[in-house]
């Protein structure tokens, strides 16, 4: 296909187009004459990919880039890529300085809580990062114990969803598909789980305290 039917088909226009050509996240099609080229079914995905990790993940050109190398290397396990992508697309949390006595508390909690479960995860990577400082938050408002109480039965469901997850991205068989189902199950994935336990809220509060007033 020539560029303006890619163009019509993912609906990037031309000129972006060529800007992803030359910041090297899109391949160049190949020249069918000096001021011709033709792209293919490859470039399509692609472009659908690039335009997952830049309008619903929010990704930078260059976070793209270091995820599209993931991709493209076909000695990258699939579960080193997956997860390299998924800390791309959860937010980064950065301390200025020593972290404070609740956030090191934190951390502990959070290592243990691996250790418990058996999780094949680390420490550092971003969604360790982000439930620290989630944990930390909990405690300077004063509601230290509603993670200590709740923290296993969080993690439990977490893992049923986690599961559901990775069952529909294992649909996908083209790394590119793969790649596309993390990104857009883990940030729309999370908003469409948050609505969720909002309107179980409702119904369980309903059931527990009654309907009146």
């Amino acid at each position: 296909m020539r560029i303006g039917e890619l163009s019509r088909r993912t609906g990037v226009s031309v000129a972006t187009i060529k800007y992803y050509v030359r910041e090297g996240l899109l391949p160049a099609g190949q020249l069918t004459s000096p001021n011709q080229a033709s792209y293919e079914e490859t470039h399509v995905r692609r472009l659908r990919l690039i335009r997952a990790l830049l309008d619903v993940g929010g990704l930078s050109v260059a976070g793209i880039r270091e995820v599209l190398e993931a991709v493209d290397d076909p000695g990258q396990p699939v579960h080193k890529m997956l997860g390299s992508v998924a800390d791309q697309v959860v937010p980064q949390y950065k301390d200025g300085g020593e972290p404070g006595e609740r956030l090191t508390a934190a951390r502990k909690a959070v290592a243990g809580l691996i250790e418990r479960r058996g999780w094949r995860s680390y420490p550092g990577s971003a969604a360790f990062e982000a439930l620290a400082v989630a944990l930390a938050a909990l405690e300077d408002a004063g509601h230290g114990a509603f993670a200590a109480e709740v923290l296993d039965d969080y993690a439990a469901a977490a893992e049923r969803v986690a599961q559901v997850d990775l069952d529909y991205v294992a649909r996908n068989v083209v790394r590119e598909e793969l790649v596309e189902s993390v990104v857009v199950g883990t940030v729309l994935g999370d908003a469409m789980f948050a609505a969720l336990r909002r309107l179980a809220h409702i119904d369980a509060s309903g059931r527990m305290f009654g309907l009146g007033g």
